[in-house]
């Protein structure tokens, strides 16, 4: 997705630091630079449109496969087995709902995004350099770069589960078969079942592997745990920073326990819901924002960057708080 060319000019804050503590024998302000060579498109202008343009464009295309198999819901006819007893759990309500984890995940993630960029420029004050436009520029890099790793992440998905179409434990207890029409006695393959339950449930009683609630958990919660391993790197978070980061992960890891007790996923399909949502993450941290590329000991420098104005532009710096190169 980062496919432009470096330009120069104004730097983003959030591309230029780490939370670090500044040289004893400087300021913090002579811990930064001042812009020499202030030259190239900046972003919201017409020349950073046609990037930004692109960014959506390729949001688009990557969260295509989830806007086109949700709405449509008609997954993969798998059949079963009658002595199969994995799929003959009582039916359940959720103790994490698809609203209640939006609801919560998604406002989280984007408020720790948005304070983090804050505090960045923030601490970043360069002379004579509008800090507002600064900021603006880091959160759209920053949530441009998680949107689109969360979109990419809930199309393999669906992709997945419309593909497969594994029964979840609960499909007998919502399909309500019409067992008269069922020959169980030979225990072979039944294929064509007639369902009697309430069709939406039927269909979502078909698409267990691989676990959303899982998978977007994992992603949203792994993401700010790589978020903050990035940024947070004074001494005297040492211990404050993994005691977050535990609490993170522990969070997807029991939404993704939730969905086995409520008898809405087998412990496979969570565990490759987890899985795929961690890798995505990594993905999109360490290839699309580059939050970890810049080196690890603060330096003093009087020459800036260019602006990564848009989600296309891979800087070599990376995106951080603290040093400069």
């Amino acid at each position: 997705m980062m496919v432009g060319e470096q330009q120069e000019g104004d730097a983003c804050a959030a591309e230029r630091l780490r939370l670090v503590s500044p040289p004893e024998s400087s300021n913090l302000r002579e811990a930064f630079t001042e812009n020499r060579n202030p030259r190239g498109a900046k972003m919201f202008e017409a020349s950073g449109i046609p990037l930004i343009l692109l960014d959506l464009a390729c949001l688009v295309l990557v969260g295509l496969p989830f806007f086109i198999l949700n709405p449509k819901h008609d997954p993969f006819k798998r059949g079963f087995f009658c002595n199969d007893e994995s799929i003959r759990y009582p039916f359940k309500e959720d103790t994490i709902s698809y609203q209640l984890l939006g609801g919560v995940m998604i406002p989280f993630t984007i408020i720790v995004l948005i304070c983090g960029e804050f505090l960045s420029v923030y601490l970043s004050r360069i002379k004579n350099r509008p800090l507002g436009k600064k900021w603006v520029l880091c959160v759209y890099k920053a949530l441009g770069s998680c949107l689109f790793g969360a979109a990419a992440s809930q199309s393999l998905t669906d992709i997945t589960k419309y593909s497969i179409g594994r029964l979840r434990p609960h499909f007998l207890a919502v399909c309500k078969p019409v067992w008269d029409q069922i020959n169980c006695k030979t225990g072979g393959y039944i294929e064509n079942v007639t369902c009697t339950g309430d069709d939406f449930l039927v269909a979502e009683a078909r698409v267990s592997f691989s676990s959303g609630h899982a998978s977007f958990s994992m992603y949203c919660m792994l993401f700010l745990v790589l978020y903050l391993q990035a940024r947070m790197r004074s001494k005297w978070a040492r211990l404050l920073r993994p005691t977050l980061q535990f609490f993170l992960i522990t969070t997807a890891v029991y939404v993704g326990l939730t969905r086995v007790s409520d008898y809405k996923h087998h412990w496979s399909d969570v565990c490759a819901g987890l899985l795929q949502g961690g890798l995505v993450a990594v993905f999109t941290v360490f290839c699309v924002s580059n939050f970890f590329s810049q080196p690890v000991e603060p330096v003093v420098t009087q020459e800036e960057e260019a602006p990564h104005t848009s989600l296309q532009e891979n800087p070599n710096n990376g995106n951080h708080y603290g040093s400069t190169e």
